[in-house]
């Protein structure tokens, strides 16, 4: 069918209260942002639902790319009418007819915002089941739990059918909930960590660590590839990236071996913090999963946190490797973040590094480098993109992933 609109249902800005209107305005912002290469679009956000009018778009893409908005519980295909029963009818028995088979239950539900409409609700239910027993005999009409509900809505403009619900990615609208810097890696946690934070409302913005020549610019591209991945659930997404050759080359020549992860950790932190600070965010989030790696035990957490009182929030601390992998393969990122580019993560990294560090050795081995001046100089060379979704910055063949392997 070629369907007129989607009508979109939202999930708990039901609880919002005073708010719903703040939370309506921004889910649909961000779905404005989600489908901005569908220009043709009109979108209408009501109390209870948003109509995205598609004039001629595909609608297919359309629901595609709308399946990934945050905030959304639900959501229908629809077709929009003339107000005459008799093409409502029609049109009806045409849009059972393509999922018809024997047997399948069916419910009629009306919804009248137009009160003076010449029929009411009961009277267009049993018209059109009417209708579509005559016409398909071996539907069966089934009131509580049908396979198929066509759904009629009658309004001050026309008749609105839909007879498909699909589900939403629920959660919060992204920029609900406030703002924080995602620490992104180039590995599987932290977009998994990302997608977790984005789904309770967190307008996050990703701050990435690179150092050329040790690292390329393959593996920069394909960190922003991974923000391409997961920017539908927002809508666009901020990628800030930060030089960071000078620190660890710095680090690596000044501190003792078995402290090198744990200096160089504190170091991104404070970098971090202070482009949250600059860019008027509430937490850091990373995708540290508690004891999945030498860095990451308590006693590494309270070392590296120690150069902040800003909240440091980790969605994926109690997952382990396999729940944060089936996680990475919903959302379309496992592939992409195993392809072997090194980050400035893994590049001169010790073959054993302190899985309890001393917080006063800690403090001390920071006194040999020039912590200021270093993260001035990293903070005066960040660059800022937007990046949407759909948008590729990874460019590999089978070859060169071969050779890497």
């Amino acid at each position: 069918m070629e369907y007129t609109e989607i009508m979109v249902r939202y999930g708990e800005l039901s609880t919002k209260g005073k708010n719903r209107r703040t939370f309506i305005d921004r889910l649909c912002g961000n779905a404005k942002k989600a489908l901005h290469d569908f220009p043709e679009l009109n979108f209408h956000p009501k109390r209870d639902r948003l109509h995205i009018v598609l004039n001629g778009a595909d609608s297919q893409a359309v629901m595609t790319r709308l399946g990934l908005v945050f905030g959304i519980q639900s959501f229908s295909p629809s077709i929009r009418l003339e107000r005459d029963m008799d093409l409502v009818r029609k049109t009806a028995v045409q849009m059972m007819t393509e999922q018809f088979r024997p047997g399948l239950t069916f419910k009629v539900n009306t919804r009248r915002s137009d009160h003076n409409f010449e029929m009411d609700t009961n009277e267009i239910n049993a018209d059109l089941g009417d209708t579509l027993l005559t016409a398909l005999p071996e539907l069966v009409v089934q009131v509580h739990n049908p396979e198929v509900t066509l759904r009629v809505e009658v309004r001050l403009d026309g008749i609105y059918l839909s007879s498909e619900t699909i589900l939403g990615a629920g959660g919060l609208p992204v920029g609900t909930a406030g703002r924080g810097m995602l620490m992104l890696s180039g590995g599987i946690d932290s977009p998994v960590a990302g997608y977790l934070a984005m789904k309770r409302g967190v307008d996050l913005q990703m701050v990435h660590f690179f150092s050329p020549p040790y690292t390329s610019e393959k593996a920069l591209a394909k960190a922003k590839e991974l923000t391409a991945k997961i920017a539908p659930y927002a809508g666009s997404l901020q990628f800030i990236e930060v030089p960071f050759t000078k620190i660890q080359e710095e680090i690596k020549n000044k501190v003792p071996e078995g402290y090198l992860m744990t200096v160089q950790r504190r170091m991104m932190l404070r970098i971090t913090d202070r482009i949250r600070a600059m860019r008027r965010g509430l937490a850091i989030f990373n995708g540290e999963s508690l004891g999945q790696v030498a860095s990451q035990t308590m006693e590494s957490m309270v070392a590296i946190n120690d150069v902040t009182t800003t909240p440091i929030l980790r969605p994926v601390l109690s997952l382990d490797k396999n729940e944060i992998i089936k996680i990475a393969k919903d959302i379309d990122t496992f592939d992409l973040s195993v392809m072997p580019f090194e980050d400035c993560c893994t590049i001169f990294a010790p073959p054993a590094l302190k899985t309890r560090p001393n917080l006063d050795r800690t403090r001390h081995y920071e006194t040999l480098i020039d912590v200021d001046g270093l993260i001035e100089a990293a903070i005066a060379g960040i660059q800022v993109s937007e990046i949407k979704p759909g948008e590729h910055y990874l460019v590999q063949d089978q070859a060169e992933i071969n050779s890497l392997l």
